[in-house]
């Protein structure tokens, strides 16, 4: 089907494609129950609430998922994103078309689900570094074709991103190092190329974390490496480069990393394991015509959408 040419203008257009992709699969050619039961005319009104505590990322990407299929849809943001909510409050309202806001229920909570979960997982990890120089960073582990939603509900949650893919970081990792002979080679071939970008090498010994030094990389990656270890790279490298821990981190052990004195943390669990977040719409009253859909009674809220 297509979609409105007027969206919100708060979304970038990579996450207005993702949106886009997500109507598309959901919707196809249209929907059937919508259409055939509830007037083209008929319009309805309602708020957007939080099931469960956390940290709100992606109520302009809600927004501009109504308005991609109604630019007559209303919608109004009671948070801020970023802010940290309990349980019950009063999200967003909205209002407009009954067709537009029922097909777009569910593509709109699967992002702001996502988006807010990840967002709050993140606030735990940055707050549990508090007082240290780490950066909490994200990986390439997202889901596939929504990085850009993903990376943006990090940074939305107080976290950095780490490269946004393979184009605008080089990150020599043990398979680049065994096609190129050794270390040097690799770093030599990757300079060579004149790409402009930072370089980062994969570090799994004290010794790698030395020969990375001796070749002046901007930044080394300590894979899978005790603390004790972390922190003697640490002094190893004097500031020479920039140190990022990655592999096994979990909120028991961030605060421990972090003392280690390393530049940045990544963590894949970010995005690949954050629960989603609880939220719902909650129609506020009859739509207009009568009897198309009454309001949830008390009880009802937790009925899962299909």
């Amino acid at each position: 089907m297509r979609f409105g040419d007027e969206t919100s203008g708060s979304v970038s257009p990579e996450i207005l494609t993702c949106i886009e992709r997500a109507l598309e699969e959901d919707i196809g050619p249209g929907d059937a129950t919508t259409n055939s039961i509830v007037p083209p005319e008929a319009t309805m009104r309602g708020r957007v609430i939080a099931r469960q505590a956390g940290v709100v990322a992606g109520l302009d990407v809600m927004q501009a998922t109504c308005l991609l299929l109604d630019v007559r849809v209303g919608f109004m943001a009671r948070v801020t994103e970023g802010a940290y909510v309990g349980k019950g409050r009063e999200l967003a309202t909205v209002s407009g078309p009954a067709r537009a806001l029922l097909t777009a229920e569910r593509t709109a909570l699967n992002f702001l689900g996502r988006m807010s979960g990840i967002a709050t997982s993140t606030r735990q990890f940055v707050e549990a570094v508090t007082g240290t120089k780490a950066v909490i960073l994200d990986t390439r582990k997202t889901a596939p074709g929504l990085r850009a939603v993903d990376k943006l509900a990090v940074r939305r949650g107080g976290g950095g991103n780490h490269r946004i893919g393979l184009y605008d970081m080089l990150l020599i990792k043990d398979n680049h190092i065994d096609f190129a002979g050794s270390l040097i080679e690799a770093v030599r071939r990757a300079r060579a190329a004149e790409t402009g970008l930072d370089i980062e090498v994969e570090a799994r010994t004290l010794d790698d974390v030395q020969a990375a030094l001796e070749l002046g990389v901007e930044r080394i990656l300590l894979d899978n490496m005790p603390p004790d270890t972390m922190r003697r790279a640490v002094e190893l490298a004097a500031g020479r480069a920039r140190l990022e821990a990655s592999g096994n981190v979990t909120l028991a052990n961030v605060r421990e990393i972090a003392e280690t004195g390393v530049d940045y943390i990544s963590i894949g669990a970010l995005t690949h394991s954050a629960p989603v977040f609880d939220a719902s719409f909650d129609w506020m009253d009859r739509p207009d015509p009568a009897g198309l859909r009454e309001p949830a009674r008390p009880g009802q809220e937790d009925k899962d959408d299909c």
